[in-house]
């Protein structure tokens, strides 16, 4: 009885001095979110990455060549297996396509399915092109969790109302040296914990460091994780309009 209490009060001293600590540095949550949101796209970007599936019957992994202006256009094209080469998205603001090069057809997504599985990956459509972003789409403050880590900030973001958006809540853990993420964790809108990601593995690209492995692991569904790795990043570069266009879309190149 004895040991329950003083654990119970030193969680609590714990994250009291954790709430003191965040208020002395200043902490900003926005300035927190801001970061995650422009980690990888900043003012534009153009990416080499590859996203491997693993299953408990199957694993596979897609190369794609990423673009991406502000937080409102992103274009994703397909490289590699053979057998997916083409396959495009484009998210212009609000609206999203894909490019299918077998059929020769572009499909309009709508909203509704921003949270479904990207290419049969544990990541969602909009995991990939942000159209929800933790700026303007969530509420969001610090907060503690429990076995807080002494050099980790803590933030949770509640998703605004009337959006397609199925996370209760997430919970954002940064390095409090850089806001450099570490790990996010996703909850239902019971409070069950529904996936995690982690972020490892940072490097430098051109002058900025950022992590350069994502691992989404999805607690739904035993034996699945999705990994995405950067291999080239480059930030701030003249982006040709062109790439963001439904022409650009259907060439398939």
């Amino acid at each position: 009885m004895k040991k329950g209490v003083c654990l119970a009060i030193a969680f609590f001293f714990a994250a009291g001095l954790g709430m003191l600590w965040a208020q002395e540095k200043k902490i900003d949550a926005r300035e927190i979110v801001e970061k995650i949101d422009e980690l990888y796209r900043s003012d534009s970007s153009k990416a080499l990455m590859e996203m491997e599936i693993v299953t408990p019957h199957w694993q596979r992994t897609l190369k794609m060549r990423v673009w991406s202006e502000g937080m409102d256009k992103t274009f994703i094209r397909i490289l590699e297996p053979k057998k997916e080469r083409g396959m495009g998205t484009l998210r212009m603001e609000n609206e999203m396509w894909n490019y299918l090069p077998k059929t020769n057809k572009v499909i309009k997504i709508p909203p509704s399915m921003m949270m479904s599985s990207y290419m049969g990956s544990d990541f969602t459509n909009n995991d990939l092109v942000r159209e929800y972003t933790f700026t303007e789409d969530y509420d969001f403050n610090l907060t503690q969790v429990d076995n807080p880590e002494p050099d980790l900030i803590y933030v949770k973001c509640v998703p605004h109302e009337g959006l397609p958006i199925v996370w209760g809540h997430i919970i954002l853990a940064v390095r409090s040296e850089d806001y450099l993420p570490v790990w996010q964790k996703y909850y239902d809108e019971k409070g069950e914990l529904v996936r995690e990601m982690f972020f490892k593995d940072i490097k430098l690209f051109e002058d900025r460091w950022i992590p350069s492995v994502m691992e989404l692991i999805p607690f739904t569904k035993e034996g699945h994780r999705t990994l995405i790795r950067y291999i080239e990043v480059k930030f701030d570069l003249q982006i040709d309009s062109s790439i963001f266009t439904l022409r650009n879309l259907r060439s398939g190149i």
